[in-house]
């Protein structure tokens, strides 16, 4: 299954919350998309749709792929603790996601490609990997290189009214920042019900 690379707006109309694309172009059209417009009406969903819908969100929301998404929950579902949260902080502690969320990149495929181009380094050594899972004491840094430089500085330029969590902390002048602690549900504040999701699961 390939990324989805359409509009990205029209995934948070079809799930009625904004995951990704503009919020104005969402609050202008915030009904599903399709030929009859703002008339149309949703058909009653059954428990297993919703549990479905609020899984894609979640997908969508992380840029991950089914097969990806699936190894995520088999890893939570072996942990000791609450499966969906661990689900939650395992998306959530992703090396493009903690790249976003440090304010070198403004959007998630951003800091997605800065990472597949080699321009971060984790504890010192680039990674390409987007998916790697990071941990407290882990470092992130965008690499010192004058193109990976400007790169960072300009992500962080574009995300100076946005807040760092506070399990992360973050020095934007040496485009640096590092892991505090793996983040609780209340600090990721989940856009979906993930208990649906692990209970699709685990039919």
């Amino acid at each position: 299954m390939a990324r989805y690379t359409g509009p990205k707006t029209k995934i948070s109309r079809r799930y009625g919350v904004l995951i990704s694309g503009s919020a104005k172009a969402f609050e202008n059209k915030n009904y599903p998309p399709g030929q009859h417009g703002p008339k149309g009406s949703r058909r009653k969903q059954s428990d297993y749709s919703i549990a479905l819908a609020e899984k894609q969100k979640l997908r969508h929301q992380y840029g991950v792929l089914e097969k990806q998404f699936r190894r995520y929950f088999q890893i939570a579902s072996t942990r000791r603790g609450v499966t969906g949260e661990i689900l939650l902080q395992l998306l959530e502690t992703r090396l493009d996601n903690i790249v976003q969320k440090m304010g070198f990149s403004k959007t998630l495929r951003g800091a997605r490609q800065m990472v597949a181009h080699g321009h971060i380094t984790v504890n010192g050594r680039k990674s390409d990997a987007s998916s790697m899972n990071l941990k407290p004491g882990d470092v992130v840094a965008v690499k010192p290189a004058e193109k990976s430089k400007r790169l960072g500085t300009r992500g962080v330029e574009l995300t100076q009214i946005a807040t760092t969590p506070e399990w992360l902390l973050v020095d934007k002048d040496n485009l640096s920042g590092s892991v505090v602690r793996i983040p609780s549900r209340e600090e990721i504040k989940p856009i979906v019900n993930e208990q649906l999701v692990v209970e699709l699961y685990s039919r």
